[in-house]
């Protein structure tokens, strides 16, 4: 259903691409990257393998910290000024980065990156969710998270290649480059879409009274910690991709090739669940999910002790394949899911969404990568443990939906 908005919307053929490259910036921020950390680490001197997760994690962090504010802040100042900021405010950490004479230095660099794109990541779900709500919202942001899903496809290649021509200060450059393109885009083509009358003072008791209204809905609350169990393996394979594919499968320069496969299974998923959720639903889709995740990341453990903690690189695929195909289904739902009661204060609630999200992702995420030791023990055992918090957490978030949806109001004589 199509919401009321300060200006027209842009067709679908042309919206969903922009908000796809918007989203695609964190994943490009990330994939790209992940091809150059040894040579990341070798130049800034970093003194474990692990340590170089950090560049990843660091994201992440700052990701988790500028959604609690651009969502707040897009409801005071409107969905395009905010998102101007976080571009901003990406572009110098990309500046950061490309002058590192250091580690920490990268990494503070890495963070303000994270929290300028915390902006478009979060804002643009807020500028959908001005527009579309229900099952139609679940389907366009399926549309496109398909889109800048493909992203991750290309990305290590790209920045392989980057790599090659111009080492690894020449990706953040690209970075530069790319948020460039999107804040020219963005800024000459897309309307706002909260009307002055709908916005709300940035102020702390609004937002704090905002929050303890999202945290009060018990489907919103059990959604985003649902989401939170989902993303957090996620993100710890991402951080240790690097290691599992170059230096425990032994791929070198194929390494993005593998990459690119999973994340087209991913893609895939989200691309299907486009197509289906208005004839199934979020609920029965992300619930299937969530179970099959489970199931299969139990069975896969036995596959894993078998092989002492590495099986064969055809194998583990396969069931990588099918755990991310769980996983395209999951993310655009439970978000779509978690925000469906907070079209009021879409912006914050946004925030609140994601930034919850992402705080509990990322302390499990960093636990699970640090423990890699070179086999697929603690990855394997993150999904199926995660897996199961995500069905319990989507349990509790419904288990008053029926008797509220059989409510009958009593009307007095």
């Amino acid at each position: 259903m199509s919401r009321t908005a300060a200006g027209p919307p842009l067709r679908t053929g042309e919206f969903v691409p922009l908000v796809a490259l918007l989203m695609a910036l964190v994943a490009l921020a990330i994939d790209a990257v992940l091809p150059a950390l040894p040579a990341i680490g070798q130049d800034l001197g970093t003194q474990r393998p692990n340590d170089l997760q950090f560049v990843i994690m660091a994201l992440f962090l700052g990701l988790g910290m500028g959604q609690i504010v651009s969502g707040p802040l897009s409801d005071a100042i409107g969905r395009k000024s905010a998102i101007y900021i976080g571009l901003a405010l990406f572009m110098g950490g990309c500046l950061m980065s490309i002058f590192a004479s250091g580690f920490e230095a990268m990494i503070v660099g890495r963070v303000l990156q994270g929290i300028g794109i915390a902006a478009p990541h979060t804002v643009t779900i807020a500028l959908v969710r001005d527009q579309y709500e229900g099952r139609q919202m679940a389907r366009l942001m399926s549309f496109a998270m398909a889109v800048f899903i493909l992203v991750p496809t290309v990305a290590p290649a790209l920045g392989q290649v980057i790599l090659w021509l111009g080492g690894w200060r020449a990706i953040f450059s690209t970075f530069l480059a790319i948020a460039v393109i999107a804040l020219a885009w963005f800024g000459l083509r897309q309307p706002e879409t909260l009307p002055v009358a709908r916005r709300r003072p940035f102020s702390v008791r609004v937002i704090g009274g905002a929050v303890r209204e999202v945290v009060r809905t018990r489907a919103a609350l059990g959604f985003i910690l649902a989401s939170g169990c989902a993303h957090a393996p996620f993100v710890a394979y991402l951080s240790s991709a690097q290691q599992i594919f170059q230096e425990a499968y032994r791929t070198g320069t194929l390494f993005p090739a593998y990459f690119g496969v999973l994340s087209l299974a991913i893609g895939g998923a989200a691309l299907a669940n486009g197509r289906i959720v208005m004839k199934y639903g979020m609920r029965r889709l992300s619930g299937t999910a969530a179970a099959a995740l489970t199931l299969v990341s139990v069975a896969a453990l036995p596959m894993a002790f078998a092989f002492d903690g590495l099986p064969p690189l055809w194998l583990f695929m396969a069931y990588l394949i099918v755990v991310f195909l769980c996983i395209g289904l999951l993310f655009g739902n439970l978000y779509a899911l978690a925000m469906e009661p907070l079209g009021h204060i879409a912006g914050v609630g946004a925030a609140v969404v994601a930034s919850a999200a992402t705080f509990i992702a990322v302390p499990l995420g960093v636990i699970v990568g640090q423990s890699f030791d070179g086999t697929m023990y603690a990855l394997t055992i993150a999904f199926a443990v995660c897996g199961a918090g995500t069905v319990v957490a989507m349990r509790w978030a419904e288990a008053n939906r029926g008797s509220q949806r059989t409510r009958v109001p009593v009307v007095e004589p």
